[in-house]
């Protein structure tokens, strides 16, 4: 029987207004290109007294917890804010840092989504898990998979294999390499969908995703004590932005961590930079050859390939443009030789080695900074996605995870069906 999410959430379609019911559900039922989201019974949060993650799940739609420590962490930089002149700067870390209680042993806060989104499948469905990946979601998804059992296919580009290890073995988890880019690998997971016995993930769709990244926000907001005025992350689809905006939302009505909206400052890396350009001239839809051009030989090119989606939830009703109109937001472009350095500058003053998307993120507000765009005296957010790699080495014999099956960008499922169900029948 599934279970229900009885009296603790509801989801609600952005666009229509109209209450949606809940069976694993992603998409408005009504036909609105729209994002659905969820609204909690408690205004109020409260913190629980569990670990990781599960401290915000009042406002996670989920009704069990698991032993996972995995969870944001926010402190008061002190090195890095001095250089950059900003008193009030706070540091969200989603990584493994165990000296400071960072438990991401996967080193990224695609964790922070994947837990989430396994429970509301196992509360929801009794289908096969399938996620798409540039590489650092499918690393969560494996590890979770690894720790509980559950199965998960994951889709990644072939060359982001090098990306994929847990601290377990995923003996339930089938790996399947496209040889194309990220968003190839998002075309392949629908195919593979069209086989009945496999679920899609539902991606920035899923509420589970977004609010478990929303949890950054609010373990800022418990730290600092109100809501910070500006919220720094870089992007690939958006979906982090998003949630640090709905979560923000929740704490403002909540009433006591401020009436006001954190400002999104939101990044990508030259030269794709897709959204950047699109919100340069505050227009709702993506264009490609305008947007886009040469969008192949621009990803190729970039420090962070995990920031290259063709495909964002840009113009989508309750995507990253109104969540930028909503937050008065502005977007920044960062180069490759901008992100190293500010990589370098994070493991010098703060210690800790980054996930090149968090150094890309850390080098607009070093760009902010620079320009005198960013006034010294408001409470800074930067949320470091992720980091921690050579931390992690040190207690964990990382366990590599490789491909199942290979298939060329554009092929049709049909090409493996009988192969992967075959190893979903292992799986199960």
């Amino acid at each position: 029987m599934k279970d229900s999410p009885g009296n603790k959430y509801s989801l609600r379609c952005v666009l229509g207004g109209e209450r949606v019911s809940e069976h694993y559900t992603t998409t408005c039922p009504n036909g609105h290109t729209s994002l659905l989201r969820t609204e909690y019974a408690k205004k109020r949060l409260d913190i629980k007294k569990l670990p990781g993650i599960f401290r915000f799940s009042d406002w996670l739609p989920i009704h069990r917890t698991l032993s996972i420590d995995a969870g944001p962490i926010c402190y008061k930089s002190e090195a890095l804010a001095r250089e950059l002149g900003i008193p009030d700067l706070y540091i969200g870390f989603n990584g493994y840092w165990p000296e400071r209680d960072g438990f991401i042993p996967t080193c990224s806060f695609k964790e922070l989504e994947a837990i989430p989104t396994v429970i509301r499948m196992l509360e929801q469905d009794t289908r096969t898990l399938v996620v798409a990946s540039a590489g650092n979601t499918a690393r969560a998804f494996l590890q979770v998979s690894a720790l509980t059992g559950v199965p998960v296919v994951v889709v990644v580009p072939e060359k982001a294999l090098f990306r994929l290890w847990t601290t377990a073995p995923a003996d339930k988890a089938c790996v399947i390499a496209v040889q194309g880019d990220y968003t190839d690998a998002i075309r392949f997971s629908r195919e593979v969908c069209r086989i009945p016995q496999f679920l899609d993930e539902g991606g920035v769709k899923n509420v589970a995703r977004r609010d478990g990244m929303g949890t950054i926000l609010l373990a800022a907001a418990v730290t600092i004590g109100r809501t910070p005025d500006d919220y720094f992350q870089a992007i690939g689809s958006g979906t982090g932005g998003i949630a640090a905006w709905e979560a923000a939302l929740r704490l403002r009505a909540d009433g006591r961590f401020g009436t006001y909206l954190p400002v999104l400052h939101l990044s990508q890396n030259l030269p794709f930079v897709p959204m950047v350009s699109a919100w340069q001239n505050r227009r709702r839809n993506l264009i490609d050859d305008t947007d886009m051009p040469d969008a192949s030989g621009a990803i190729s090119r970039v420090y962070s390939d995990v920031l290259t989606n063709r495909e964002p939830p840009y113009a989508i009703a309750g995507g990253v443009f109104d969540a930028l109109v909503s937050t008065s937001g502005r977007m920044y472009s960062v180069s490759n030789d901008e992100a190293r350095s500010a990589e370098k500058l994070f493991l010098d003053l703060e210690g800790m080695d980054l996930d090149p998307a968090a150094a890309v993120c850390t080098a607009s507000l070093i760009q902010v900074c620079e320009t005198g765009g960013l006034k010294k005296k408001r409470t800074v957010l930067l949320n470091i996605t992720g980091g921690g790699y050579q931390r992690v080495r040190e207690d964990f014999p990382l366990v590599p995870v490789t491909s199942t099956l290979t298939v060329p960008a554009g092929a049709s499922v049909n090409s493996i069906r009988n192969e992967l169900l075959e190893v979903e029948k292992t799986c199960v």
